[in-house]
This record gives structure tokens, C-alpha cells and sequence, in this order.
């Protein structure tokens, strides 16, 4: 990835020096602190698709002053480099107060109030993406490989039954709250990667999750329900979404454990809690 970036940088004159790697999982993200600007490279060969898909939802965004991360407009994108597909944004400025549960809740019910794009959006389909990196998984063991797929088939039978109470629509797809970002004009949103058409109730169901397995604090969720208006933990189908939404985080490294082999104890200790049906162990964000 790193490779790449310098190869970017080369073609569009901006400057390496000093670039810092700011998250590596299905996507590495670095910052570049001399141009202001943030380098998202799709780290996964499967997940291609995604990179055109993402630079539309964020031009949607910007033209209903939704408040999100913003595309560099002066370059095309996405950006080929080689056979990797990188996507350049604006840095936000720091500063400002840290976010919590009422800032994720407003900016989801913006999101959640917008009319449908004139583009096309793909279907809710939250399991694509973890077949995607099963079929593109280094290092991942024969029984472990057998085990997500079996967990994914039997995933997909609870979905086709679930019955949601919120009228259904464009989703942000991954809202937590380390992709909502602190500015001096207020929190934006970033990583589209997921965006798609479903049930709100899957936007919701993120920060629960959250405060069961990373230990976020329970006040943020409470925080979001009563802004929101809707408590998702309280309605029938929650535990399956929970369910999901692990499955998605256990597999988020698999593509890149080969290049990124600090997550692997993580990962093994995550799939041991998926096994055993544990639904207590606190879990340590992949980095």
C-alpha cells in the first residue's frame, strides 16, 4: 500500500514526505499532512467495485449539505494506480467536541430524510462483502474458511425471515461513531463503503454492538435512541443484525492478513467467540 501511495503521489505531484497511515482493514488510509489531503487505497481485490460507488454517494451528500467528508474535485475519481483503485478527500480540520450518540443520531436521520438518488444504489446485502473477503482471504485456515461459510449460509436463512418496522431506504451502512469526525463547524461522516438501500434499523444497530464488544460507553447509545427516536434494541430482529454486524466486524482483516499480520491474534480470538456463541468477550479494534 505504501507503494502505491508513492506511485500516486508521483503522478498527481503531491507530497509524500510525511504521510502517516491512519487505518489499514479493506481499505488503507493515510494522511497527508503537507496537502491536506487523505488517500483512501481499497486494499482488497474484491472490493473494487465499491471505490465508484463511493465517490457517487459523496457527491450525493455534498449537493443536499449533508455534513460529510469531501471529494477533491480537481483529480478524477476514483484514481487507478496499477491495479488498485484509490479515492483523494479533504482533511478535516481538527477540532471541535468530541461526538457522541446525539451527533450520529442527527446525521443519520439527514441521511435518512433524503430523497432517493438518480443514481442507482445497490440492495441491502451485508453479507456480500464477508464472502468477498472469505473468497479473498490470505492465510485463513481450511477449517476457519469452513466455519465463516457455514456462519454466512446460516446467516442469510435468519435475514430472508426478518421483519423490520422502519419504513425502509438509502442506509449509511457503517455508522459508528469513529466514522463520524470531530471539525470546529461540527461532526462530518465518512467511509461510504456500505452504502446501499435497506432497513434503517441496520444503521442503528452499530453502536450497540459497539458497546457490547469494545466497551464503548452506554450512555452514547442512549444517546442515539433518544435522538433518533427509535430504540433498535428493544425491537425483535436486533439480534439478528447483531449477529451480522459481528460477523462483518471478525472478517473486515481477511484479505490483508499476510501484509498485516498484527491482527491476527485479534481475529483468531474473535472467530473462538463466534464459535462458542460467547457474546460477552470484549474485543480490541483491529488496527
Amino acid at each position: 500500500m505504501t507503494a502505491v501511495l508513492e506511485r500516486l503521489c508521483a503522478q498527481l505531484g503531491l507530497a509524500h514526505r510525511g504521510a502517516r497511515l491512519v487505518k489499514f482493514t479493506s481499505n488503507a488510509v493515510f494522511d497527508l499532512p503537507v496537502d491536506r489531503v487523505v488517500v483512501r487505497i481499497v486494499g482488497s481485490m474484491n472490493l473494487r467495485h465499491r471505490a465508484r460507488k463511493v465517490v457517487q454517494v459523496a457527491r450525493w451528500l455534498a449537493s443536499h449539505d449533508v455534513p460529510a467528508v469531501r471529494l477533491v474535485e480537481d483529480v478524477p475519481q476514483p484514481l487507478e494506480v496499477g491495479d488498485h483503485l484509490a479515492t483523494l478527500w479533504h482533511t478535516v480540520p481538527s477540532g471541535g467536541a468530541p461526538v457522541d450518540g446525539r451527533d450520529l443520531g442527527r446525521v443519520l436521520r439527514q441521511v435518512h430524510a433524503l430523497p432517493t438518488p438518480e443514481f442507482t444504489l445497490p440492495r441491502w446485502a451485508p453479507l456480500d462483502d464477508v464472502h468477498r473477503r472469505i473468497a479473498d482471504a490470505e492465510e485463513l485456515s481450511a477449517p476457519d474458511r469452513r466455519f465463516l461459510e457455514d456462519r454466512c449460509a446460516e446467516m442469510e436463512h435468519r435475514l430472508t425471515g426478518l421483519r423490520t418496522v422502519l419504513p425502509p431506504g438509502v442506509l449509511h451502512g457503517d455508522a459508528h461513531l469513529g466514522n463520524l469526525i470531530a471539525s470546529p463547524d461540527g461532526p462530518v461522516i465518512c467511509d461510504f463503503d456500505s452504502t446501499s438501500v435497506g432497513p434503517r434499523e441496520w444503521d442503528l444497530s452499530t453502536l450497540p454492538v459497539g458497546v457490547a464488544r469494545f466497551g464503548h460507553p452506554a450512555e452514547w447509545y442512549r444517546q442515539l435512541a433518544d435522538e433518533y427516536g427509535f430504540d433498535v434494541t428493544r425491537w425483535s430482529g436486533f439480534p439478528v443484525l447483531r449477529e451480522v454486524r459481528e460477523l462483518k466486524l471478525t472478517t473486515s482483516v481477511l484479505p490483508i492478513m499476510r501484509s498485516h499480520p498484527d491482527v491476527r491474534d485479534e481475529l483468531h480470538g474473535r472467530l473462538k467467540a463466534l464459535r462458542a456463541g460467547d457474546t460477552t468477550t470484549r474485543w480490541t479494534p483491529y488496527r
